[in-house]
C-alpha cells in the first residue's frame, strides 16, 4: 500500500479545485452563448432556412388566396391558333376593345402557336399592353416565338400540362436564323416586356438568343424553352390542370364565357390580302385601266380597275402591311404616267419614272414593318406574278375582246363602225322626205341646197353635178343625208329615166 506524502497529496486536492475556478471562468466569460458541435450547428441552420422557406411559400399561398376574389363581368375568350400573320391583328385589336366596352372582368388569349410574323405579333403585345381590362394568356398547348412574345404582353401566364412557351429566334423563309438586326429587335422586346412585368429579362433574351448562358437554367449554344414546371420555378408563368381550373384561378368561375370569332369583314380582310389574291386583283386593277384608255368615256371597265386597286390598297391598309409611302410613290407613280399620256406625250422619261414608282409602291405594300427574307420573297412573287398577268390578259384583251359584238353591244368596248341597228343616229331621220321633187337652189358639186315646199334641205347629188334652178328629186334619205337626182325631162315620169349608178 502505497502512502501519500504531503505535497502529492496537496496536489490532488488543489486539482479539482482549479478545474472548477476555470470552468466558471469560461463560463463567466461566454455568458449567453450556446457551444454546438459543428455538425450540429450546420444541421441546425439547414432546418431553420427550411422553416423559412416554408413559412414564405405558406404567406405566398395565403396572399394569392386573398388576391384572388370573385369578378363580375362575362370572360373573354380569344383563340390565337395557328401561324400568327397581320390579319389576326384587327380580330384581338376589335376583341379587346368590344371587351372593355362591355365591363368584361378578364380577357383571355387562347394560345396555341408555332410563332409568325414578328410585326404582327408586336401589334398584337401593343394591344394588350395598352388593354383597359386584365389580359392573360392561357398556354393551351404551345407558345412558340411570336406566341411567347404575345404572352409576355399579358398580365400573367397560365400553362396547361403539356404546354411550352420560349423559342421566340426569328427566322426566314428557309429556316435559318433572322439577320442581327431583326433579332436584336426580338430580343430587346422580349426583355422589355419581362422588365415590366417584374420578371427576370435574362429569361425572355435567352428565349431569342441561344449565345445567353443562365446558370442552373440554360446553356450556352442553346435556346432556352420552358415546360409548365420550369416556368412556374422561375416565376414565368403558374400551372393550371384545364380551363375550369384557370377560371378557379383567376375568380372567375360561373361568369359568362364569350367565344371570339372573324366577323365578315375580317374574313374578307385576310382573304384580299392572301398571296394568291393580291396578284389577280392587281391585275384586274391594271387591265381595267387599260381598257379604259383603249375605249372612251368612263364605262365599267374603268370602274372595276378602281376598285380592285382601292381593295388592294385598302386591306393591306388595314392589316398594317402597307402603309402611306407605299401608297403615296403609287399615286406618285399614276400621276407621271398620266402626265406621259395626256400632256407631254412622246417624251418617255415621265413614262418610265410613273412605272418605276406604281411597281416599287407596291412592292412596299407587300412587305409590312420588319421585313424578312420571307417576306422579300412573297413580294417579289407577288409582283412578278402581276406583271405577267398583265402583260399576258392586256395582250389578248386588245387583240381579241374588241372584235367582240356582244361586249360592244353591251357598251365595253366602242365598235369600228356605227349603225341605226346598234341604236346610233347623228341626226333625226326624215323619211317623209324622200321622193319630194324641188329645186336646186345652189349648184350641187355634188354638196348644195335645194327648195322642197319652201323648206330649205342640204342635199348632196347622186353622181353628177347639177346647175341652179335644176328640177331635182329626193331618192335616198339617210339622216342628215339627203341624196338627190336630177329630174330631165319636165312634167316626166322620173322612173322612166335611166339610173346613172346601173350605167
Amino acid at each position: 500500500m502505497t502512502t501519500l506524502r504531503g505535497p502529492t497529496l496537496a496536489l490532488w486536492m488543489i486539482l479539482p479545485l482549479m478545474l472548477g475556478l476555470g470552468s466558471w471562468t469560461y463560463a463567466q466569460a461566454h455568458m449567453g452563448e450556446e457551444w454546438i458541435a459543428p455538425e450540429a450547428a450546420t444541421a441546425l441552420q439547414a432546418a431553420e432556412e427550411t422553416d423559412q422557406e416554408v413559412e414564405a411559400a405558406d404567406q405566398e399561398v395565403e396572399e394569392s388566396e386573398q388576391e384572388v376574389e370573385p369578378r363580375t363581368g362575362p370572360v373573354y375568350r380569344i383563340p390565337i391558333h395557328g401561324v400568327i400573320e397581320l390579319g389576326l391583328a384587327p380580330f384581338v385589336e376589335r376583341s379587346i376593345q368590344e371587351a372593355a366596352e362591355a365591363g368584361a372582368s378578364v380577357v383571355i388569349m387562347d394560345l396555341d402557336t408555332p410563332g409568325g410574323r414578328v410585326d404582327a405579333a408586336e401589334r398584337i403585345a401593343d394591344a394588350v399592353s395598352d388593354s383597359e381590362v386584365p389580359v392573360y394568356a392561357f398556354v393551351n398547348r404551345a407558345a412558340i416565338s411570336a406566341g411567347a412574345l404575345i404572352s409576355l404582353a399579358a398580365d400573367g401566364i397560365y400553362m396547361r400540362p403539356g404546354s411550352r412557351i420560349g423559342a421566340a429566334t426569328p427566322v426566314d423563309g428557309t429556316g435559318e436564323t433572322a439577320p442581327e438586326k431583326v433579332v436584336s429587335v426580338m430580343r430587346s422586346t422580349m426583355r422589355s416586356l419581362a422588365e415590366a412585368r417584374g420578371l427576370d429579362p435574362s429569361i425572355a433574351e435567352a428565349m431569342v438568343d441561344p449565345a445567353i448562358e443562365i446558370e442552373g437554367v440554360i446553356e450556352a449554344g442553346r435556346l432556352l424553352t420552358l415546360t409548365p414546371s420550369e416556368a412556374e420555378e422561375l416565376g414565368y408563368a403558374t400551372r393550371v390542370d384545364h380551363w375550369d381550373a384557370l377560371m378557379a384561378a383567376l375568380g372567375t368561375e360561373g361568369n359568362e364565357v364569350r367565344e371570339q370569332t372573324l366577323n365578315w369583314a375580317e374574313r374578307t380582310v385576310r382573304f384580299l390580302t392572301h398571296p394568291v389574291v393580291a396578284p389577280f386583283l392587281l391585275s384586274l386593277g391594271f387591265l381595267g385601266l387599260l381598257v379604259e384608255i383603249k375605249s372612251p368615256g368612263i364605262g365599267l371597265a374603268g370602274g372595276a380597275g378602281v376598285l380592285s386597286l382601292s381593295l388592294f390598297f385598302g386591306s393591306h391598309l388595314i392589316i398594317g402591311l402597307a402603309g402611306m409611302e407605299g401608297l403615296m410613290l403609287f399615286g406618285l407613280g399614276v400621276v407621271l404616267v398620266l402626265v406621259e399620256a395626256l400632256i407631254l406625250p412622246g417624251l418617255g422619261v415621265f413614262g418610265i419614272l410613273g412605272g418605276i414608282a406604281i411597281l416599287a409602291g407596291i412592292y412596299m405594300s407587300l412587305l409590312g414593318g420588319i421585313p424578312t427574307t420571307q417576306d422579300y420573297t412573297r413580294a417579289g412573287m407577288v409582283l412578278s406574278m402581276t406583271i405577267g398577268l398583265v402583260v399576258v390578259s392586256s395582250w389578248f384583251l386588245m387583240r381579241r375582246l374588241p372584235a367582240n359584238r356582244r361586249l360592244t353591244r353591251l357598251g365595253i368596248f366602242l365598235g369600228e363602225e356605227t349603225g341605226r341597228e346598234t341604236g346610233y343616229t347623228s341626226s333625226v331621220r326624215r323619211d317623209e322626205l324622200l321622193g319630194k321633187e324641188g329645186t336646186a337652189i345652189t349648184d350641187l358639186r355634188p354638196a348644195g341646197t335645194g327648195l322642197f315646199d319652201d323648206e330649205r334641205v342640204d342635199v348632196v347629188s347622186e353622181q353628177e353635178w347639177i346647175e341652179e334652178g335644176s328640177p331635182i328629186r329626193i331618192v335616198a334619205s339617210e339622216g342628215y343625208r339627203h341624196v338627190v337626182r336630177l329630174v330631165r325631162s319636165p312634167g316626166g315620169d322620173a322612173a322612166t329615166d335611166p339610173d346613172p349608178l346601173e350605167i
